[in-house]
């Protein structure tokens, strides 16, 4: 089976890797162009998929938009059979969802119809759900909502971080995905159209997302300190400066909302029904505040914002 495939994130290494690794030929990488990075912008990296894909001695696309028409015209020249679609960054429009003979699916990291969207695996955490996994499906025009080729469950320990999650989902994905398509190549799977009315979204992160109000219970808190670990990180305020705490777990008790009632063998936080915890000594290591204070006349940067871990 000749494949393109799409993707730039980290998320989407282990599928162009079962690719390669299972004999799928991949006719070209298509990921997102190489950014600026550091403080002057003057270094440019490339995408997690772009490295994996050179040292697989792979073709790599990289068009700044896949509406270009000569970039279009390549994979036509191309004539995939299929279009693999793990995180590439852009929407994709009908002229290139038809233009693969059996068109484009996609590994998205939950099991559809439920949370639709651009960030499953931090709303699963948000929302405390205990068993989620990956879809494997055809991409149409709407939102997550194409046929569903193939799903392999997973499930949520209570203490599970984004991070982790995304690991683990990234590497059961991939082991859908080649499922998917050798059985799909069989003519031994028949796409299921979603039942929307079971359909439930996963928003864009955003900081009021990721602001701790302590007045909600310490369970809701633990879990966005899980949801939101590594990035963007659970927030809160401290002595006027913003702080980010991780890998809480709430435990019974009461004090104020938002109180610290103990920071020595381990950091505690009073929420609105319940404490928040963070054990001194579990990775990462404790951090101390303080350390985000910056030099006088000097702007803090992002980076500075302390961990309360």
């Amino acid at each position: 089976m000749d494949v393109v495939f799409f993707g730039s994130p980290d998320f989407a290494v282990p599928s162009l890797r079962a690719l390669v690794g299972e004999g799928f030929n991949v006719r070209a990488v298509v990921t997102q162009p190489d950014r600026p990075t550091g403080r002057s912008r003057s270094t440019t990296v490339p995408t997690p998929v772009k490295a994996a894909a050179t040292g697989e001695g792979l073709d790599v696309l990289q068009p700044e938009k896949p509406t270009d028409p000569a970039f279009l015209q390549r994979l036509r020249d191309l004539a995939p059979d299929v279009g693999v679609v793990v995180g590439y960054g852009h929407i994709l429009r009908k002229e290139l969802l038809t233009l693969p003979r059996r068109g484009l699916v996609n590994v998205h990291p939950s099991l559809l119809p439920v949370l639709r969207g651009a960030a499953p695996i931090e709303w699963t955490i948000l929302q405390g759900i205990a068993s989620t996994g990956v879809t494997i499906m055809q991409l149409d025009e709407g939102l997550d909502s194409g046929p569903i080729l193939h799903q392999l469950p997973h499930r949520v320990d209570a203490d599970t971080t984004a991070g982790e999650l995304r690991a683990h989902l990234a590497e059961l994905g991939a082991q859908a995905l080649i499922e998917a398509l050798s059985l799909w190549d069989q003519d031994s799977l028949k796409p299921v159209p979603q039942n929307d009315a079971h359909a439930t979204y996963a928003p864009k992160l955003t900081r009021d997302v990721a602001h701790i109000d302590w007045t909600k219970p310490a369970d809701v808190v633990a879990r966005q300190t899980l949801a939101l670990d590594p990035k963007p990180g659970a927030w809160t305020t401290h002595e006027g400066k913003e702080v980010k705490l991780f890998v809480g777990s709430a435990l019974p008790g009461s004090a104020t909302p938002g109180e610290v009632t103990e920071a020595a063998a381990r950091l505690v936080i009073a929420a609105g029904a319940g404490l928040v915890s963070r054990e001194a000594g579990a990775p990462p290591p404790p951090c101390d505040y303080r350390r985000a204070h910056r030099t006088p006349g000097r702007p803090r940067r992002h980076s500075e914002f302390t961990r309360w871990c």
